[in-house]
C-alpha cells in the first residue's frame, strides 16, 4: 500500500511536456473548448451523431450525372463510391476539429471545406455554418484534387515510359499483394524460426490462392525475404505499369479526355469528375492492363474500412480477388445500460466483396453494421505485426496484461469521440494497471505489461509516470510493443485485456485462462463485444477469478 500512495504522488506531478497538436494555440485552446463543452453539457456523442447523418446523406446529382467513361466497372455503386471517398477524405480529425473549434469560439461558425448537402446537416445540428466560405473551400479542394488527378497521370505515365524504353524480363508471374502495411507487418522470424505476420498468417491460410509465385507489398526501404517458399518483396507499383504500347496509347488517349472533361464539369458544378481524377486513372489503369498482370489477391486490412477503392471493381472484374481481413475485433460501439447506441465510423457504406473475420461474432458485427447479405469468412485470429526481438524469460505462472494507451488531452479530444470511449483516459486505463498490479501481487504471481505500440510524444503524460513506476517494480515485466502478443501469451499462464482488445480472444484461442477487466463498472458485462469473453468489474471480482485459477 505504501508503494500505491507512493505513486500517486508521482502521478500528479506536473507535466511539462509540449502539445502534440499543431498549429497556433489559440485554435487548440479553442478545440479543447469546444469539447469540455459537450462534455459538461452531456452532448460527448453530437459529433458522432452529425458524421452518422452525414454518412446516410445520398448525392442525387451524382446518379443522374454519372458516366461509365470515368467510372467503369464500378458504375451501377457509383454515388456509394464518391460518398465512400468524401468520408474517407473530408469526415475525420480535421471535420472534428472545425466542429470542436466553432463551439469553443464564441462568434465563429464552422469553416471547412463541406458540400451543401452536408452543410445543411451540420446546420440542423445547431452549428453555425459559413456556407459560402464552406462552399469555395470546397470548390478549391475540389481544384486541387484535380492537380493531384493530373500529377499522377503524368507521374505514371513517365513511369510507363521509362519501362518500356529499359525493359526488364523478370516477371511476378501469379502474386498476391498486400496494401497498407508498415515494416512491423512483415515477416521478422525470432530463433525458433517463427514469426507472427500477416504474410506467414497467409501462407498457413487454407483459402489463400494457390499456385503463387511471389507475395508483394508497397513497405519502401525493406528487404526480400522468404516465407513458405514464397518471396515477399517489394513492389513500389500496387497497379503495375502498362508496358505494351497499345494499351498505353489508349490510357493517354482516354487521360487526356478526362482532365479536359472533368475541369469543365468541375466549372458546371459536377465537382466529383474532378475530386475523383486520380482514382478513375487507377481504374483506366486497370482496364487497359492486361489480366495476368494483375495481382490474384488484393489484401486490404481494417485500417482503412470505409473506401473500396475504385480500381478495385476493374480487378475484380478481370478475375483479381479483392479481400478485406480484420486483424483486430475492436470495432463495436460500446453497449450501453439502456441498449445497443448506433454503430459509428460509418460502417453502413462499406462495401467489400469478401470480409475475413475472426469468429461468429465479429460475422454477426458485419452483417449488422455492413449487409445481412455480405459474403463473410470465419478463418480465426488473423496475425498482422510481428518482430524479431526476443521475449525475455518470465516467471513460471506470470500473467499477461493488455491496455490501452491513453493519448494526450490535446490530441485525444479532437478524435471527436462519444462518450462511451470517454473510456480510454488515465483515469481508467491507469485505474486498470493499478489494480491489476495489487491483485496480481497479492496473488504471488508476476505481471507481464505489454502496451499495443510505441506512441512516442502522444502518451498521456499521467500514464507514462505510472509506466516508468512500474517498470522498477519486482513483479513487473514490461515487454516491447513490437513482440507478438501471441508469444507473450504462449509464456504467460493467464490474460487480462483492456475491453475490448483481440488479446482475449487470443487468449482464448491458445486455451488460456482469458478475461476482460473494467476497473469501475461501466462496461456492460453482456455486451456482445466482448465475443463471449467474461468481463470483471472491480479488485474484488478480479482477486476471486485470479486465486481460482491456482489449482490449474
Amino acid at each position: 500500500m505504501k508503494k500505491i500512495a507512493e505513486l500517486w504522488v508521482f502521478l500528479n506531478k506536473k507535466s511539462i511536456a509540449p502539445s502534440l497538436v499543431t498549429g497556433s494555440r489559440r485554435w487548440l485552446i479553442r478545440i479543447m473548448r469546444g469539447y469540455r463543452f459537450l462534455k459538461e453539457t452531456n452532448q460527448l456523442d453530437l459529433i458522432s451523431s452529425v458524421k452518422n447523418e452525414i454518412t446516410n446523406v445520398r448525392f442525387h446529382g451524382i446518379d443522374h450525372n454519372v458516366s461509365k467513361f470515368f467510372f467503369g466497372a464500378g458504375i451501377s455503386q457509383a454515388e456509394l463510391i464518391t460518398r465512400q471517398y468524401l468520408l474517407m477524405r473530408f469526415c475525420s480529425i480535421g471535420f472534428n476539429n472545425a466542429l470542436l473549434h466553432s463551439l469553443g469560439s464564441k462568434d465563429c461558425p464552422v469553416v471547412y471545406p463541406m458540400p451543401k448537402l452536408w452543410q445543411q446537416v451540420v446546420a440542423k445540428n445547431g452549428f453555425r455554418v459559413a456556407k459560402i466560405r464552406c462552399s469555395l473551400m470546397w470548390v478549391l479542394y475540389a481544384g486541387l484534387f484535380w492537380c493531384y488527378g493530373v500529377l499522377s497521370i503524368l507521374k505514371y505515365l513517365c513511369a510507363s515510359l521509362s519501362k518500356i524504353i529499359r525493359p526488364q524480363a523478370f516477371t511476378l508471374g501469379r502474386y498476391a499483394y498486400f496494401v497498407g502495411l508498415t515494416a512491423g507487418n512483415l515477416p521478422q522470424p525470432c530463433r525458433d524460426g517463427r514469426s507472427h505476420d500477416i504474410f506467414t498468417w497467409y501462407v498457413n491460410w487454407n483459402g489463400k490462392t494457390e499456385r503463387l509465385n511471389a507475395l508483394c507489398h508497397g513497405v519502401i526501404n525493406t528487404k526480400e525475404c522468404d516465407v513458405g517458399g514464397l518471396p515477399v518483396m517489394f513492389n513500389s507499383h500496387q497497379l503495375p505499369l502498362i508496358v505494351n504500347l497499345g494499351g498505353l496509347a489508349r490510357f493517354i488517349s482516354w487521360a487526356f479526355v478526362a482532365i479536359l472533361h472533368s475541369i469543365f464539369d468541375l466549372f458546371f458544378g459536377r465537382w466529383w469528375h474532378a475530386m475523383l481524377l486520380a482514382e478513375f486513372a487507377k481504374s483506366a489503369i486497370v482496364r487497359f492492363q492486361p489480366t495476368d498482370k494483375l495481382a490474384r489477391d488484393y489484401m486490404f486490412n481494417n485500417s482503412g474500412w470505409i473506401y473500396r477503392p475504385l480500381w478495385t471493381y476493374e480487378a475484380e472484374k478481370k478475375g483479381s480477388r479483392i479481400v478485406f481481413y480484420f486483424y483486430s475485433t475492436h470495432c463495436e460501439s460500446f453497449k450501453r445500460p439502456n441498449g445497443y447506441p448506433i454503430q459509428a465510423k460509418s460502417w453502413q457504406v462499406v462495401s467489400w466483396p469478401l470480409y475475413l473475420v475472426w469468429d461468429k461474432y465479429q460475422a454477426d458485427f458485419v452483417r449488422r453494421a455492413v449487409n445481412q447479405a455480405a459474403n463473410i469468412e470465419i478463418v480465426g485470429p488473423v496475425w498482422f505485426q510481428s518482430s524479431s526481438v526476443e521475449i525475455p524469460k518470465l516467471p513460471v505462472g506470470s500473467v499477461a496484461v493488455f491496455d490501452v494507451q491513453p493519448h494526450r488531452n490535446s490530441l485525444y479530444q479532437t478524435f471527436g469521440l462519444d462518450s462511451y470511449k470517454e473510456f480510454y483516459v488515465p483515469k481508467t486505463c491507469n485505474q486498470f494497471l493499478l489494480d491489476i498490479y495489487s491483485v496480481v501481487g497479492e496473488c504471488k504471481r508476476a505481471m507481464v505489461h505489454k502496451r499495443k505500440r510505441n506512441t512516442g510524444l502522444m502518451l498521456h503524460p499521467q500514464y507514462e509516470n505510472l509506466i516508468n513506476f512500474l517498470m522498477k517494480a519486482d513483479n513487473v515485466f514490461p515487454i516491447e510493443p513490437d513482440i507478438s502478443a501471441i508469444r507473450v501469451i504462449e509464456n504467460c499462464f493467464a490474460v487480462i485485456s483492456m475491453p475490448f482488445t483481440s488479446t482475449a480472444l487470443l487468449g482464448r484461442e491458445l486455451g488460456k485462462p482469458s478475461i476482460y477487466y473494467d476497473p469501475h463498472g461501466a462496461v456492460q458485462k453482456d455486451d456482445r463485444a466482448a465475443h463471449g469473453i467474461m468481463v470483471l468489474s472491480g479488485k474484488d471480482e478480479l482477486r476471486e477469478w485470479l486465486l481460482s485459477l491456482k489449482a490449474k
